[in-house]
Formats: C-alpha cells, structure tokens, sequence
C-alpha cells in the first residue's frame, strides 16, 4: 500500500489551500467509543490535527483538506469529487487515498498506544520544535495562590487583588478559541471553590475545547457535585492526590468508578517519601489512567528516578507533560533539562486576573487577555521561547 504522504507529494499543481481558522468534531454521545478531534487549518494551508488533546500531527496542505473532510464528517462521495476535481485526480483514486487516510487516523484514535509518526509515515520532529500559529492549550488559573505540591519560589511575587468574573473569563475562553487553542485546563488554589466552574466548562465545552481540570479532588467526594461537573462535560481531570488522606482515596474511587478519565499526581516530599511504594502499589490496584510524579528538592533525586522505575514496572503510564510543571524536578527535567520546552511555545498560563505567562512558576509578563489584543501576546511569547 503507498503511503498517503508519498501521494500527497506527488501532486504536482499547486492548490488553492481552504481557509485557515479551527475546526473540531466530537463523536455522538450514543457512540461506543468517545474522542474529539481539533483540526487548526494555518494561513500556508498546512494543519495541526490534535486527537482527544494528546496526540499532535503535522499536516501537510492535502493532508490537512482530507482532515478537514473528516472532522466536517463530509459525505465520502463529496469528499471523492471535491478532491478529485482540486488535485485532477481520478475519483476511484482520491477515494481510496481518502479512505486510508481515515483509517490511519481512525487507528491512531483506538490506538494510543502506537507512534503516530512512524505509522503515519510523517517526519518526526523534536517536541515543540514547529513554529505554531497558537498554542496548544491554556492554563487557566480561575483562583490566586497556587496548588498544594506547587513550586512556590518563581511564583510572582505580586499577587493582583481582584479575580476575572464568570463574564470576562468567557470571554478570554473565546478569544482562545477564535486564536485557534483547543484545549483549556481550569486550575487555581482551588478551581472548585469557583461556583461558576461548571458554567465555564460548559462555555468551553459549547465553543468546542477539550477541557481539564486541575483539583485536589476533595469536592468530588460530594455525588451531586461530582455529577454535576460530570454533565458540565469535563473531559479530564488531574488530582493532586494526598495519600495521606482517607478523603482523596475516596474521591481517587469515585471519579474512576465515574470513568472520568484521571492523572494521578504524587508530589515527593521527604517525610513521606519512604511512603511511596506502598501508595503506587495501591494506586496500581485501582486502574488509574495515569501518573505524574515530581520534587522541589533536589535531595530526592534518586528517589523520584526509583519511584519513576517502580511506576513502569507495575504498568503505570507516566504523564510529565501536565498542565503544569508541578516543582522543579520531575523524571523528565532530570534527564533532558527540557521540562520547560513547552512553556510560551505549546501553553500559556492565565492568572486569575487575566495576566498571562509563559508558564506556572515563569515570572515573564507577556500581556492581559482583558487589555490586550491576543497577536500582541503571542508575539510576546514566542519572542520569549525563542
């Protein structure tokens, strides 16, 4: 079978590319299998097609226009014709290129587990390498201070007094929409102590972002509100557990009976680190979907690295690239020193004021999503991670 992409360079004329601007799909809520695709058509024709928020292909321009058939769910008779009179190609040939695009597709939706690139027959590049038109996702802080595990020495230091209200934090999420960002992550001291979180959600939800929440959970623990968030749409959630606590095992219990699905995030301390096997070992029993692990102090070191060994060998997938970098050290920054590749470049953190960062913790001010235009901010951010 060829490749799709040794035929989408075989093309010889140079087509018209469609129009720029984000596009998403999300399957029927009857469909047995539930995911979402992003589709971020730039100005050269070219795409990003993000899957269920975690998965990241670069698209060439005809591999972008059969994308944008599938997430538009255009008819594959259209689809023949439409491609058939742009590329002057046979319509039998633009359907069966078509169809094996969506299959290669379709296999990197049901199965996470492969590497889309060589699948896909597409180039690799280093993580956060290609010059993006926006960001993957945004880091939205609905409250001040910061989450229990935080590193708190580059937090800024001056904390604004007054907090964005339900109207203005809508529409900072359209202005990311309209800016072509699919995925939102709601974080804060403690974003469930928001009572407008779940209409946030659901505005996020109604524009078409995938979205996150990061919480301890403790709330959840309540059924209403865990219903309640639940119906609100939200696609996942990380935990920023405390196994100390018989309430946070509890809430860990309930949003995986939910099926919600849950990143698991241990935060190493010395006190309690010789805790850690025996807390991995039941987190293992429970069917987690995920774990991420990290320090602020440097002294635990090789204890992250055992704890990190210890999760892959019970078969928890490892998570480092959460919404935000949760301390100094995690598996990743200890090897590559690269943690932070992504801050400015694939992510921007919004304070609660509307002050936007590269990153949690990066005290470099790039703008306010109130105040300012978002190509000032971006411009900012990229002259930043430059």
């Amino acid at each position: 079978m060829t490749p799709p992409l040794d035929f989408f360079r075989s093309l010889f004329a140079r087509i018209e590319p469609i129009p720029p601007g984000s596009y998403s799909y999300q399957t029927p809520p009857e469909a047995p299998r539930q995911y979402r695709l992003h589709l971020r058509v730039e100005p050269d024709g070219t795409g990003v097609l993000i899957v269920n928020a975690a998965t990241v292909l670069h698209l060439n321009q005809t591999a972008t226009e059969y994308a944008y058939h599938l997430v538009q769910q255009t008819p594959q008779p259209q689809v023949a014709g439409t491609i058939s009179s742009r590329y002057r190609v046979g319509k039998k040939a633009a359907e069966k290129h078509y169809l094996d695009f969506v299959e290669r597709i379709e296999t990197v939706i049901h199965r996470p587990e492969i590497d889309p690139e060589t699948y896909l027959d597409f180039d690799r590049r280093p993580p956060y390498s290609t010059q993006l038109s926006a960001p993957y996702r945004l880091d939205c802080a609905l409250t001040f201070e910061t989450p229990r595990g935080t590193d708190q020495s580059s937090a800024p230091a001056a904390q604004p007094k007054q907090e964005l209200t339900s109207e203005e934090w809508q529409s900072v999420l359209k202005k990311a929409w309209e800016a072509g960002v699919p995925h939102i992550v709601f974080t804060g001291v403690e974003p469930t102590r928001r009572p407008d979180l779940c209409d946030l959600i659901r505005c996020a939800q109604k524009l078409g972002q995938v979205t996150g929440l990061i919480s301890d959970g403790l709330r959840l623990n309540d059924p209403a509100f865990l219903t309640k968030i639940l119906q609100s749409g939200l696609d996942h959630l990380t935990l920023l557990f405390q196994p100390e606590l018989p309430d946070s095992w509890k809430a860990l219990e309930a949003c995986v009976q939910a099926n919600l699905f849950t990143v698991v995030h241990l935060s190493l301390f010395r006190e309690t680190v010789d805790q850690v096997t025996d807390n991995l070992d039941r987190l293992s029993q429970m069917n987690i979907h995920a774990i991420s692990l990290s320090t602020d102090d440097p002294s635990l070191a090789r204890s992250l690295h055992a704890v990190r060994d210890r999760s892959a060998a019970l078969g928890l997938k490892l998570v480092w690239d959460v919404a935000v970098p949760y301390g100094r050290f995690n598996p990743v920054a200890l090897e590559t020193e690269t943690s932070e590749a992504g801050a400015g470049r694939a992510w921007l953190y919004v304070e609660a004021d509307g002050e936007v960062f590269p990153g949690q913790g990066i005290p470099h001010p790039l703008g306010n999503l109130l105040r300012d235009p978002w190509a000032t901010i971006w411009q900012k951010a990229r002259e930043f991670s430059a």
